[in-house]
């Protein structure tokens, strides 16, 4: 029996709810349909059919049902819900229908429970998607690799073709998160810090959905020493989970004994005398120089130590400093776009919270930035994201977006940004924030979108931000 046919079996002759139609469950809809086996299928979805993606009528037309609206998730009635992402797991009637007996789970759900392969997954508020796809490069020396969850395209309808001895990387968030009941084989929570909370309804939530990554079938974590939060993750792993092998990295530490602090049997990664070193407080190893790494700044030196620590052991040694020299990045993460006047134009749209702006400003620190800043509210702080530019080099600041008037009046309450110190410019609109952008730019300095705020109140997501942005600025003539 095929591990498709163990979803398959699962789904026979029950009515298959799908909560939302997106990027994961439209993938999934497909598979199900190619079953046909389910008694039902219902799509409940707050958007009109005809503001859902062009195969919407197409699934219709092939027997879908679909019910629609802002009320549509109050009368759920299925056998199987298949929540998407977005919505949270206690939405309207799902407790009630997970109490008469409804399974609740999710197309990475499924994927975890039902893959043969090694898992790696990486969580965390900023750097996943860099770690993601680093340690896809890594493991590929040793194994074949599949790369998915919030990176990339839906893997479950690859069931078939993975084997044990394939590595499966995942980018998971706190929505994925909220509910699994089989968690990886290794784990790395990057750092964290307030994010989404329009959608958590804590901090603390948000905290207990990211470390619901690591459960009972995790053998491997990956935490970092110089974040309160994961140090304090790591503390109880050491404490409460002794079979698990633990791995702490910092950035701020160059010595074992400082790493790892009071932690017991750990692992750690550091950098001492320029290179990236793994120590098990017996044996250090030098694993690559820091100035092999193409990608600017601190935080991606972070990401590299990431994932090492998760995939070292499963990877071949020499990998790392051969991915170092060559990778020069992800799309919308610092990237370069072109020089027009003596000015370098950097596109780092996916800076959604004030934690990845100050990232992108450190690892520019030096050069005279203008920075545009704004978008969808997330309710977050934006006192941390006034500290960050403060300590910058920063001479100009762009707002634009609906957090144009919260990040106004946290740069204004900085001591370091409140007296003229740095010039705060308000846009109409996005195109006009480049263009003022451009204008307050000098020479030899750099212009960097880096929006600390969601995309939502314009654009879909990030990566269509990022990529309008581009566009605009290969227009400048």
């Amino acid at each position: 029996m095929s591990y498709t046919d163990l979803l398959k079996n699962k789904i026979r002759g029950k009515r298959c709810a799908l909560l939302g139609l997106g990027v994961s469950n439209t993938p999934l809809l497909e598979l199900i349909l190619s079953f046909d086996c389910a008694s039902e299928i219902t799509v409940y979805d707050k958007k009109d059919i005809d503001e859902l993606s062009e195969e919407a009528r197409e699934f219709e037309k092939r027997g879908v049902r679909f019910i629609t609206g802002k009320t549509c998730f109050d009368n759920i009635r299925a056998d199987i819900i298949f929540r998407s992402p977005g919505i949270r797991p206690d939405t309207a009637s799902i407790p009630r229908e997970i109490e008469s007996g409804t399974i609740l789970t999710s197309e990475i759900e499924e994927l975890l429970n039902l893959s043969p392969a090694r898992s790696f997954a990486i969580t965390g508020s900023d750097g996943k998607t860099t770690t993601t796809t680093l340690c896809g490069k890594f493991l590929s020396s040793s194994s074949r690799v599949f790369v998915g969850g919030n990176i990339g395209t839906p893997l479950l309808d690859r069931l078939d073709e993975m084997q044990e001895s394939d590595s499966l990387v995942l980018e998971l968030s706190s929505f994925q998160l909220m509910r699994v009941s089989r968690s990886p084989f290794a784990v790395a929570i990057t750092n964290l810090s307030q994010n989404h909370l329009d959608w958590h309804r804590s901090f603390e939530e948000y905290i207990s959905a990211k470390k619901n990554a690591i459960g009972k079938d995790t053998k491997r974590v990956v935490l970092n020493a110089d974040c309160a939060i994961t140090r304090a993750i790591a503390e109880e792993i050491a404490t409460e989970r002794p079979d698990i092998e633990l791995f702490v990295f910092s950035s701020k530490k160059n010595s074992y004994a400082e790493a790892i602090g009071t932690l017991t049997g750990a692992k750690a990664a550091f950098i001492k005398d320029g290179y990236i070193v793994l120590s098990d407080g017996k044996h250090e190893e030098n694993i690559l120089t820091c100035s092999e790494v193409r990608l600017p700044g601190t935080h991606n030196l972070e990401n590299y130590m990431t994932a090492i620590c998760l995939c070292y052991g499963f990877a071949k040694s020499e990998i790392f400093a051969s991915v170092a020299r060559e990778f020069g990045g992800v799309e919308h993460r610092l990237e370069f776009i072109r020089q027009l006047d003596g000015v370098d134009y950097y596109n780092s749209s996916i800076d959604s919270s004030p934690s990845r702006t100050a990232a992108a400003l450190s690892a520019l620190q030096g050069r005279d930035i203008t920075v545009i800043c704004g978008g969808y509210d997330k309710n977050l702080d934006y006192a941390p994201l006034a500290e960050s530019i403060a300590r910058s080099t920063v001479s100009t600041v762009v707002l634009t977006g609906a957090t144009a008037d919260k990040i106004h009046a946290a740069l204004l309450s900085c001591e370091g940004t409140a007296h003229g110190q740095i010039n705060i410019l308000r846009a109409s609109d996005f195109e006009n924030a480049l263009l003022l952008a451009r204008e307050s730019a000098r020479r030899g300095g750099c212009v960097l979108l880096s929006p600390a705020s969601a995309s939502f109140d314009r654009f879909k997501n990030f990566a269509e931000r990022g990529r309008y942005f581009k566009k605009l600025v290969c227009e400048l003539d």
